[in-house]
């Protein structure tokens, strides 16, 4: 049933948060704790994404590239613009990439979100069906299986008019699924926690037993949901981690009950109810 983390704080090494503490996430890939029948380990591939701001704008009365400079009182701009996901992605176990230990490390940003898979049984195992998945700003990753996920989410597709779901990287209900949500999220149409409501009601009145922890990160924030499976949060001050499952023994980690929603950024945590009422979508 996979297992992810999603890290905002001060500028840190992308491939340290891959390993940090005694059940780190590559430790959970083969060892994790709390699978609630989800399967028993996380050998199908991993995947990373971080931030980079956007790059700087130079302010207009500025000639560059050997020009003449025509307002001293004038500095280049600031960067702008929301920043940009990069990722790197593997369908091999997290454990075999030497990336991991001498690549990755070298990297460093303000966030992370990060996610070793558990393929549903007759899912493909490829890199284009390991999370997260990306578009501009945002990341995501999708804890969890979604039974009868054709039907119930090409039903969910229509009930948001949502992009073609010929544009999911991989045949699978993650890929498929992020279709859906960042149809809502493009132009703004709902914003993150909207989005992340309205979609696990939709999914959940097609899909009972469907099993939906979904993690959003934008950079600056980051949006998670408990659907039948675990999620634990490290709050702080000046960084916050959300992940399936505590990477070490420190008492500030606080397990979230089922049924939530957490929005989380350093110095931020607020965790609400979902109420999906099962039984009230459209037929």
């Amino acid at each position: 049933m996979c297992r992810h983390l999603a890290y905002l704080g001060p500028p840190a090494a992308v491939g340290e948060l891959l390993t940090r503490g005694p059940n780190s996430l590559r430790t959970q890939s083969w060892a994790p704790r709390d699978m609630r029948g989800g399967g028993t380990i996380n050998a199908d591939g991993f995947g990373v994404a971080w931030w980079t701001p956007a790059p700087p704008t130079h302010s207009e009365g500025v000639i560059w590239h050997g020009g003449t400079r025509q307002d001293l009182a004038a500095p280049p701009q600031a960067a702008t613009g929301a920043p940009t996901a990069t990722r790197y992605r593997n369908a091999a176990p997290i454990w075999t990439d030497p990336a991991v230990d001498e690549v990755l490390p070298q990297l460093r940003s303000p966030a992370v979100l990060a996610a070793v898979r558990s393929a549903t049984v007759g899912l493909p195992v490829e890199q284009a069906a390991c999370a997260p998945f990306t578009h501009g700003r945002w990341a995501f990753s999708h804890n969890g299986a979604i039974p009868d996920w054709r039907v119930a989410l090409t039903a969910v597709a229509a009930q948001f008019d949502s992009p073609s779901l010929l544009e999911a990287e991989s045949l699978t209900d993650s890929a498929v699924l992020w279709v859906i949500l960042r149809g809502l999220l493009d132009g703004g149409r709902l914003g993150p926690e909207a989005a992340l409501r309205a979609v696990t009601q939709a999914v959940v009145e097609r899909s009972p037993n469907a099993r939906l922890n979904l993690l959003l990160g934008d950079g600056d924030s980051v949006w998670a949901t408990t659907w039948r499976h675990a999620l634990t949060v490290l709050p702080g001050d000046e960084f916050t981690v959300v992940a399936s499952e505590a990477y070490d023994e420190d008492p500030r980690w606080r397990a979230i009950a089922d049924g939530q929603l957490v929005v989380a950024r350093p110095g931020w945590l607020s965790v609400e109810d979902l109420n999906i009422e099962i039984g009230r979508a459209d037929s």
